[in-house]
């Protein structure tokens, strides 16, 4: 077992990392059932898979567990879901006391929190991660949004859960495509600040995606480790410090838009590809040496990723990229920061960024 602690003034909240601890779950949830009852949301994917098990761990606790499935997929961070869901909430009779919990990857994740923060404005909130994106990534940090017809998490806000339990051994039923998916963020902390990590991964990235539980247990520990650790320093990118978790999303969000946020392109094959863009971009720009940029390509193809435009299937103008990104959370006067990199572990913020070169680059780029 390991616990993490992210540290924030006054709403600090742990992080455990435990084999098996799903089935443990009345134990470490008991506290946060106030009114002995706990509102569990899940999806038509994760639920028939995942939710018996919670409910069974919690059989015989007296917590009674209240439940709603939500559709799958990216479609569910909604306006329409999002009013679905705090009209189901305000139905069951939900009080601020009360807390939700989110079991599934990081849609559920994302709008489960936003309807905590809102509803009675604002009960409490767990997370219970399904996904390997959701638990080295989405889980933490307290960044809750659902998608609009601009662009994606447009509407939302930072809102930390008291909570967060993560069981590697819930991954064996994830897709493969979902878990090579997830592990494009597990390798976005490698290429942030951490060197030695993405050698890490280079070596062992092969038994992590054959789901070998000491491989996903150091890889999951280190991730959310590092990320803890830029949440403490920056809750709401203020600072500009966690912006550098976005390396790769300016690009891939725009990919995630070409792609209308469907299972086309699912969010962490376009982060994936979006690091390798940033890579290249900085290179164009003198910045990184090819070999550094050849190097991340090289490894996302290995596992199975998408490391361009074209292994992505996207096919656009680069105007039209472009013009997705306006949409962006981070544009700020008329100007968008880009994550970019001096090399592996050296990513930094770039403000100077013209878009009209960004649109030429990725005209060029196949």
């Amino acid at each position: 077992m390991t616990q993490i602690t992210v540290e924030l003034d006054d709403h600090s909240y742990p992080i455990l990392v435990q084999p098996d601890a799903l089935e443990q779950a009345a134990t470490y949830l008991e506290k946060f059932a106030n009114n002995r009852r706990l509102f569990i949301l899940t999806d038509e994917n994760v639920g028939p898979q995942i939710l018996p098990k919670l409910q069974q761990a919690l059989a015989g606790s007296g917590i009674e567990p209240v439940v709603k499935i939500l559709p799958a997929g990216e479609t569910s961070k909604s306006w329409r879901q999002l009013e679905d869901v705090t009209d189901w909430l305000l139905a069951q009779g939900v009080e601020r006391s009360d807390t939700l919990v989110a079991l599934g990857g990081g849609v559920t994740g994302d709008l489960t929190g936003f309807a905590a923060s809102i509803v009675k404005r604002g009960c409490g909130f767990v997370q219970i991660p399904t996904s390997l994106l959701a638990q080295v990534d989405s889980s933490v940090g307290g960044k809750t949004a659902i998608n609009s017809t601009a662009g994606k998490n447009l509407i939302g806000q930072f809102y930390q859960p008291r909570f967060v339990l993560i069981d590697p051994l819930v991954l064996n039923s994830l897709p493969d495509r979902e878990l090579r998916a997830g592990y494009a963020e597990v390798v976005k902390y490698g290429l942030i600040n951490d060197a030695n990590f993405f050698t890490w991964c280079e070596a062992n990235s092969g038994k992590l995606l054959n789901r070998d539980p000491e491989a996903l247990s150091e890889a999951i520990i280190h991730s959310v480790r590092a990320k803890a650790l830029i949440v403490a320093e920056d809750e709401k990118e203020l600072s500009g410090r966690r912006a550098l978790l976005n390396l790769g999303h300016t690009f891939g969000h725009a990919l995630e838009a070409e792609t209308g946020f469907s299972d086309k392109l699912v969010h962490g094959e376009a982060v994936a590809a979006g690091m390798a863009l940033a890579f290249a971009y900085s290179v164009r720009r003198g910045h990184c040496d090819a070999a550094d940029a050849e190097r991340v390509a090289a490894h996302l193809k290995s596992v199975g990723l998408p490391y361009s435009l074209e292994t992505a299937s996207v096919r656009a103008p680069g105007q039209r990229l472009v013009d997705h990104m306006m949409h962006d959370k981070k544009m700020s006067g008329g100007t968008l920061p880009f994550l970019l990199a001096k090399g592996i572990g050296q990513s930094y913020l770039a403000n100077d960024v013209d878009l009209q070169d960004v649109a030429a680059f990725l005209e060029d780029s196949d």
